[in-house]
């Protein structure tokens, strides 16, 4: 096994913009996946930036190990990138979290830290153990299941609100008074004063955006990709999403010029991200200049009503070889009753574009199990996928099992059960078979996931349990059945 040190070494020296501040008040910013997930983040890599920007303070980053059984055997602790100053001798862990299973990877490094995994273990009244800080997108939804392990949790944008957070954390004299001076301030949530019951998101203004990639490294999931914001929030009505108008006002735009001029002059590939950024007015402009300047392009969100010969032309001329969009409902009725947008003529179109621009594969994700579906809309899937794969070069399908989630319209819907979306996954496989690829995702994480995303602080400790039992379906099914298990290993 490769060590923590080697590897660091590695990749430090692969990754270009590393801060290396010195300052009186460290903070360690730990992102409880690998590494080559952590660094695809754009909000962690953003907020990275904005600590090391605040005068007297240095930020540090911490991952979790890519090998974590590993780790425990070779009794490897968990350290910062930077300085490889082990994490518990921070006065300050922040951690930034995505979706509900990494609540698990937040235990994980806790405890490779030897910092008492839940606050109620750690010392209230002196600075003995560090303030352990949550916020990342898992606070669009539900984040009171790490409220058992979090001393606070920033609600929603962090931009702003890390810099009062550091400036109380210096002005108070014990943790006590710091917890009760952000428990009376908009977007903090102290789940140990407030229970279970988290205030609204926060939200920066939009002279904030757009949010870049500080460090450029070819070990992510995005290799050696600059990330960007070309909008933030989303316009659509989806009932699905906790992106949608309702939770966030709407879609903010980033004029082209802003992006353009924060790319730096030796990057090769841009990522352009956002909820919604083929609903950017000005998105082919920006293409365009990317392009004639010799860069690859990545666009998220590429909504199929918005994909015309323009926009495909740009993206193949970019590097894009894979035409990738989303339906979501299995049919057409139940496209509509989310309010999804999209239209079978648009997946046509789609088709029609990857073939026309000698594309090597259309990629379509889509949703099963969503409330009142039924075996019929399932067929009607399956024979839109065959007619699709006779339009496209080639048919890629990647499906994953409906999961609702809070501050959503379709927040409380019942999960399916896993025998039936299994039984669903086996009839589309069959039908598809030989025709297209059907990658479809396990019904047993997603129910664990439902059950994180609709639970709250018994649900956290029982990703605690599962999280030190070996992480495994059985062992996260067990705990969920008793989620007030006993805390220790």
């Amino acid at each position: 096994m490769t060590s923590f040190r080697e590897l660091r070494q590695r990749r430090l020296s692969d990754e270009k913009g590393t801060l290396f501040p010195q300052a009186d008040l460290a903070v360690a910013l730990c992102y409880p996946s690998p590494y080559h997930v952590g660094m695809s983040s754009l909000g962690f890599q953003t907020i990275y930036r904005e600590l090391n920007a605040l005068t007297g303070i240095a930020a540090e980053r911490a991952f979790l190990p890519d090998d974590v059984p590993a780790a425990r055997k070779q009794r490897e602790g968990l350290c910062t990138y930077e300085s490889n100053r082990p994490v518990a001798d921070f006065p300050i862990v922040a951690f930034s979290l995505a979706y509900e299973l990494e609540i698990a990877g937040l235990v994980q490094c806790l405890d490779l830290a030897g910092i008492p995994a839940l606050a109620s273990e750690r010392d209230g009244q002196d600075r003995r153990w560090p303030l352990v800080v949550v916020g990342g997108p898992l606070t669009f939804s539900n984040p009171v299941p790490a409220g058992p392990m979090a001393d606070v949790i920033v609600m929603g944008e962090a931009e702003d609100a890390v810099a009062t957070l550091v400036r109380l954390f210096r002005e108070s004299s014990d943790k006590s008074q710091l917890l009760a001076a952000l428990d009376r301030l908009p977007g903090f949530f102290v789940p140990s004063l407030r229970g279970e019951k988290p205030p609204a998101v926060l939200a920066v203004n939009n002279a904030r955006l757009p949010a870049f990639s500080q460090i450029i490294t070819p070990h992510t999931e995005l290799a050696d990709m600059f990330l960007i914001e070309a909008a933030r929030g989303c316009s659509r009505t989806c009932t699905y999403c906790v992106m949608r108008r309702s939770t966030n006002g709407g879609m903010r735009k980033v004029e082209p010029d802003q992006i353009l001029d924060k790319i730096p002059e030796h990057v090769r590939r841009v990522g352009l991200v956002g909820a919604a950024v083929t609903d950017h007015p000005r998105l082919p402009a920006i293409l365009r200049a990317l392009v004639d300047s010799g860069r690859q392009i990545g666009v998220s969100s590429l909504r199929a009503d918005r994909l015309n010969d323009e926009l495909v032309g740009l993206l193949v001329a970019g590097g894009y070889r894979t035409l990738t969009t989303a339906s979501d409902g299995a049919s057409q009725p139940m496209r509509d009753r989310i309010q999804r947008g999209t239209s079978e003529e648009n997946l046509r179109n789609a088709a029609r574009l990857c073939r026309a621009h000698n594309m090597t594969a259309l990629k379509l994700y889509m949703m099963l199990g969503l409330p009142g579906e039924t075996m019929a809309d399932v067929d009607d899937l399956l024979r839109f996928a065959l007619e699709l794969a006779d339009i496209a070069p080639r048919l890629v399908i990647t499906v994953a099992p409906f999961v609702a989630k809070r501050n959503t319209p379709l927040d409380g819907s019942p999960f399916e059960d896993i025998a039936t979306l299994d039984g669903k996954l086996a009839r589309l496989r069959t039908g598809l078979r030989g025709r297209a690829k059907l990658v479809g995702e396990s019904p047993k994480w997603a129910w664990i996931e439902y059950r994180l995303a609709q639970g709250g602080f018994a649900e956290g400790r029982a990703a605690m349990a599962a999280a030190r039992a070996g992480g495994s379906f059985g062992a996260w099914r067990a705990a969920l059945a008793s989620p007030e298990a006993p805390a220790r290993p």
